[in-house]
């Protein structure tokens, strides 16, 4: 390993560097190095774009004339003018002649049963799957949601609408009727992919009788395809209700060449009105930034298992199916969650698959912490080549947990720093060596910065919004039939300039580190910073396993500091726990961020991919509504803490 920096922990080695995908493109375009290939890259963000395009031999039906075309301004960046594809055919139609014996898919239930697709398997579902449905009259344009747990025919699904044209609204595998109704409704949605169940924590969950109930205050609705899961039999709406394995037959489905812009995906985000917002992916734009991110980023290769254990409704769902089947990889799916039915599932699974490309978050690795290097000791994890994480900021105590005990101190663990709304990811490099919990770089072409209020760089050291100052293959292309939204949300607090939302920073050495959510802002007499900070001092302690801060209302300094924590197994709450939390604050943080109020919780408000709801977690404190709850994977958390704070 070469020599690290002061504060690095891991450092690539000459071998890595000459074997990875990053290597093998600057040999292609003659690039010394990755520092030319940065210097580039930012000059001329097209020249990038396009050999991205080559190395990646993204297939065009008909090539494109026009490769970005900026003339209605940043915002509406189109890319590929006049190019027709469809990522079906760098997936699916590629692979399964080109490595038809290959595992495409491996799935594990919670009852350790296993199913194995190869490419051939795969491909012959997914022919079945869109001759089906375009005899249901499925076809380009057409909003189909996408309701499904993480199973086979999940990535079968979402490979035939994509085949098929569709507009593919991915729906989180736990909503209820309310939250299905708004996202059906606001996408006009004329199907719907859903299994009739899903089996969680050992319990079996009803998913059909969800989208029966949304199904009455969405119009557009004419089919529901149904996957036979187990439990009872749902009841089925003749004329409107078809059973997956027994779809109409009909021709053979080609796959459709598409404009290289039309949309493939519409993603739904939060939103702190309770409204969500449908952020527009296109096929040339996912498929692009996908390959780029996993297959250079992160460099994934062919003989990589992929596990990510995440839903269908969060960007990462389509994400690892679209990376994995882009390359040939193999992906690994699990129902329901890392540590249950029992708690080192997580380990289990990496040991029993040999997966060598895990991805976990923050709170994951925290979950898992909490059982210790024992459960780990019982696992061969000698297959993992790398781990990735995304979902919030990391603590430094949890990040070196996964880095010395599941990566053996000799792996790398990327942080991954992105979102919904931009397609991927921002900000990560893996030819660099890496601090704790930092990233070591924006993602070339992206024209990410951080920048003060006024839209100017910030200095080493200072805190500042993430941007980014061009508009890279890959971001939404808008929000769904809302252009006004999307640039009052994204475009127009710095004209010209992508606000993010996150708070980062960048020091001396030039790594990056995010801050949280800049709307989490806590400002303290004319002091400002992101909860993460706080957070991280209280995680330190090693007396909790969890932790929010928040501001709330103060009538002397404006805002308070809040924490709700998790206190570790058989820690008292008593008055030495919270002045220990409280002075462990202050000491990282500085008297002024002394928490007014310290709450202990059983569980903190977090979605199916475990970021936590900062926005839930005020609310709770504060009375005020928490906007949209449903993407909750534990709504019951807010009710806790509200309670508790009331009480």
């Amino acid at each position: 390993m070469t020599a690290l920096p002061e504060g690095a922990v891991w450092a690539p080695s000459a071998e890595f560097v000459a074997a990875s995908n990053w290597q093998a493109f600057m040999t292609a375009e003659g690039l010394g190095d990755y520092a030319a290939l940065e210097r580039r890259a930012d000059a001329d963000p097209d020249w990038f774009w396009a050999a991205i395009l080559r190395f990646l031999d993204v297939p065009f039906a008909r090539p494109w004339t026009t490769l970005r075309d900026a003339s209605a301004g940043l915002p509406w960046v189109r890319w590929c003018v006049g190019g027709t594809t469809n990522l079906a055919m760098a997936g699916i139609d590629r692979h399964r002649t080109g490595r038809p014996d290959h595992p495409a898919v491996i799935w594990e239930g919670e009852g350790g049963q296993v199913r194995t697709w190869t490419y051939a398997e795969l491909g012959h579902e997914v022919d079945r799957l869109a001759a089906g449905l375009a005899a249901l009259g499925i076809g380009p344009g057409s909003p189909v949601g996408l309701y499904m747990p993480m199973v086979p025919e999940a990535v079968a699904g979402f490979l035939a609408l994509a085949r098929l044209g569709a507009v593919i609204l991915p729906l989180f595998s736990g909503f209820g009727a309310g939250a299905l109704a708004t996202r059906l409704g606001d996408g006009e949605a004329v199907a719907v992919l859903a299994a009739d169940s899903a089996l969680r924590r050992g319990r079996r969950v009803a998913m059909k009788s969800e989208v029966d109930e949304a199904a009455k205050s969405v119009p557009s609705l004419r089919h529901v395809v149904v996957l036979r899961q187990g439990g009872e039999p749902p009841a089925m709406q003749a004329g409107r209700d078809h059973w997956w394995h027994a779809l109409p037959d009909g021709p053979p489905a080609p796959t459709r060449p598409l404009a290289a812009d039309a949309p493939l995906l519409v993603a739904y985000t939060s939103g702190t009105t309770g409204r969500p917002k449908g952020t527009v992916h296109t096929h040339i734009g996912f498929l692009a930034k996908t390959m780029l991110d996993f297959q250079l980023c992160f460099d994934l290769k062919p003989s990589d298992r992929l596990l990510w254990m995440t839903d269908i409704g969060w960007l990462v769902g389509p994400i690892q199916i679209v990376a994995a089947t882009t390359l040939g990889a193999t992906l690994v799916l699990a129902e329901g969650t890392p540590d249950f039915p029992e708690p080192d599932r997580l380990w289990r699974i990496v040991a029993r698959h040999r997966v060598s490309f895990l991805g976990l978050g923050p709170t994951i690795a925290r979950l898992m912490a909490r059982q210790g290097e024992a459960a780990l000791a019982a696992h061969d994890l000698s297959a993992l080549r790398l781990a990735t994480s995304t979902g919030e900021p990391w603590d430094e105590r949890a990040w070196m947990w996964v880095f010395r005990h599941v990566l053996g101190g000799t792996r790398p663990l990327l942080n991954y720093a992105g979102g919904t709304e931009v397609g991927g990811i921002l900000a990560t490099n893996i030819l660099q060596p890496i601090k704790p919990a930092s990233f070591n770089g924006p993602i070339p072409g992206s024209g990410a910065d951080i920048v003060d209020e006024d839209g100017r760089s910030v200095p080493a050291g200072t805190v500042g919004e993430l941007v980014m100052r061009q508009a890279p293959m890959g971001m939404t292309q808008g929000l769904w039939r809302e252009p006004d939204r999307y640039i009052e949300s994204y475009w127009s607090r710095l004209p010209g300039i992508w606000v993010h939302g996150d708070w980062a920073s960048r020091d001396g050495d030039g790594y990056w580190y995010i801050h949280g959510r800049s709307d989490d802002t806590i400002k303290l007499a004319g002091k400002r910073t992101g909860p993460a900070e706080i957070e991280a001092a209280l995680l330190a302690t090693g007396l909790v396993v969890d932790a929010a801060a928040v501001a709330l209302p103060d009538p002397v300094k404006g805002q308070a500091v809040a924490c709700v924590v998790v206190a570790a197994a058989g820690q008292a709450d008593d008055n030495a726990f919270r002045r220990a939390l409280s002075d462990a604050v202050a000491a990282a943080m500085g008297s002024a961020f002394r928490p007014g109020r310290i709450l202990v919780a059983a569980d903190l408000p977090k979605t199916r991919n475990m970021k936590t709801m900062r926005r839930v977690v005020r609310a709770a404190l504060t009375g005020e509504s928490p906007g949209d709850l449903s993407t909750l994977v534990n709504p019951e958390a807010y009710s806790a803490i509200r309670a508790a704070a009331m009480g």
